[in-house]
Formats: structure tokens, C-alpha cells, sequence
């Protein structure tokens, strides 16, 4: 008997997936208002600064760089208050910063995905542990400074704990929740399937909850980055938040607002990292959303 391929195959076959995929996404969306809007929404955004801070000088905005100001020393080749992306401090402490993201990251991910998957498989490990988790994620990362100093030495240690434990918190706790989003039918599927725990485990739980646990990464990535950038602020000799505080300190801003501005596309590029791979790993769901013509 001849294959034949119903629509719905067709379709699963010509969806991408991975880096085709969000190039695919971008194609498709240019045909919608959305990224006209995004571009539209920035540009307001950037004139509304720029009249508040270089044209009106409203109160509270007096002090503050225009966007015109901190555009020109970012790309001076010979900036004035010693910053710019023609510097080598620059790129040290962007370096700094995302060298303490991929560490922490890392080990927040790998502690924290199997502690969430464990907690949701099995109900007696989840009464040992959860309470626990409870009483010390609502801490403020803040809080742990003065404990982080004293317990890691240098200023590396620190400003890796602080990150690592913001981010450890939010990854198991999404995770715990895929699992406990997963359809009680497919275990019973499985058990009369004749399936082993470890194959339920390996075959039922991982993929039933990467949504959520990708859902979980995008989230976490932000909050290792701010708590990153506080720990930085406290306890640091380079990266973005030391040169935010420095320049604070030192009562010269635009350096402050470049920073901060580095932040924000430097956090937003490790986001769209961690999309890329939660497609990447996830083909079976891109499979899905296809036949349901998303």
C-alpha cells in the first residue's frame, strides 16, 4: 500500500524546527502588525526620553543622560568618561557578567531540573523537601550577602551563590509543576502498557514537563541576571553591575545608563538562547502545534 500524506503529515514535515524555526516565526510575523508595533513602541519610547531628559528637562529627568548623550559616548572611539563598546573595559566587564550567568545558570539548571522532577515523581521525597524550598525562596537574594561573604572567599564565590540560588529556586519549582501538569491518563496508559517506573519516568515525566521546565529557564535567566547584577553591585570587581554602582559612586551617569542598556540586550540575547534550545528539544511539540494549525 502506497504512503500517502494526509494534510496534517504534510504540514508536521514542512514545520521547522529549532533556528528554522524562529527564522520561520520572524518571516511569518512580518506579515502581521506585531514587529511593527515592537519597532514602533521603542521608537516612542526612545522620543519620550529624549523629550524628557534633553528637550523639556522635566523635574526628576533633569539629571538624567538623553538618549542622543549616552549614544555617542557608547560609540566614541575616544569616549570622554573612559567607556564605549571601542573599549576594552567594556567588553571586560560584559565578559565578567556573562562568564558568572553561564556558571550559575548551569548549576541551577542541573541541581534544580532533576530536584523538580524527583519532587513531582515521588510524593515522599516531595514532603522532605518541599516544606524546605518554602521556607527559604521567599528570603530576599539581598539577604544572602552577608552570609555569602562570609562563607565564599574572593569576589567570585559570592556573586555566584547569590545568582545561583535565585535561580535554583524558580527552576525547581516550575519543573515540580510540569510534572504535576502532566495528565494522570498517560500514567495509567503506561502502567497498563506494562511500562517500569524508569521507563514512566524517562518516557512519561521528562517530556510531559519540558514545557513548563523551558517556561521555568526563560523566567530563571532573568532573575539569575538581576540578582547577578545586585550580588555585582555588593561584592564585585568587574561585570555590569559593578560599573553601574561604580559610575554611580563616582556621579558620572551616562556610563550608569550604559550598563544598564548592555544589560538589557545582553539578558535579552540569553533568553532567546534558551528559546532556541527549548524548540531545539522539543520537536515533538512543534509537531503538535502544527496540527492544531498554531
Amino acid at each position: 500500500m502506497a504512503n500517502v500524506d494526509t494534510p496534517a503529515t504534510a504540514v508536521i514535515k514542512q514545520q521547522p524546527t529549532g533556528v528554522g524555526l524562529a527564522w520561520y516565526r520572524f518571516k511569518k510575523s512580518l506579515g502581521t502588525t506585531t514587529p511593527y508595533m515592537t519597532v514602533g513602541g521603542i521608537a516612542l519610547w526612545l522620543l519620550m526620553w529624549w523629550l524628557a531628559c534633553e528637550v523639556w528637562r522635566l523635574p526628576r529627568f533633569e539629571k538624567m543622560p538623553g538618549p542622543v548623550g549616552v549614544m555617542s559616548e557608547l560609540f566614541a572611539r575616544q569616549p570622554f568618561l573612559g567607556i564605549s563598546i571601542f573599549t576594552y573595559e567594556f567588553y571586560e566587564h560584559v565578559w565578567a557578567s556573562c562568564r558568572r550567568i553561564f556558571i550559575a545558570f548551569s548549576i541551577a539548571t542541573g541541581v534544580g531540573v532533576p530536584l523538580g522532577l524527583f519532587m513531582g515523581w515521588s510524593k515522599k521525597f516531595r514532603d522532605y523537601t518541599f516544606p524546605l524550598l518554602e521556607t527559604l525562596r521567599p528570603i530576599p537574594i539581598l539577604a544572602w550577602v552577608p552570609l555569602a561573604i562570609l562563607m565564599f572567599p574572593g569576589f567570585e564565590g559570592p556573586v555566584i551563590f547569590l545568582a545561583t540560588l535565585a535561580s535554583l529556586f524558580v527552576t525547581t519549582l516550575n519543573t515540580l509543576l510540569g510534572v504535576d501538569s502532566i495528565d494522570e491518563s498517560y500514567f495509567r496508559a503506561a502502567g497498563c502498557l506494562g511500562s517500569k517506573p524508569k521507563d514512566v519516568f524517562w518516557h512519561v515525566v521528562v517530556p510531559g514537563s519540558l514545557p513548563f521546565i523551558f517556561t521555568g529557564l526563560q523566567i530563571s535567566i532573568g532573575v539569575a541576571w538581576f540578582s547577578l547584577v545586585a550580588a555585582e553591585m555588593v561584592s564585585g570587581d568587574f561585570g555590569l553591575g559593578y560599573l553601574i554602582v561604580d559610575a554611580y559612586m563616582n556621579n558620572v551617569t551616562i556610563p550608569m545608563v550604559i550598563g544598564m542598556v548592555t544589560l538589557g540586550f545582553v539578558g535579552w540575547g540569553t533568553s532567546a538562547i534558551v528559546r532556541l534550545v527549548g524548540n531545539r528539544l522539543m520537536k515533538w511539540r512543534v509537531r503538535a502545534l502544527a496540527l492544531e494549525r498554531r
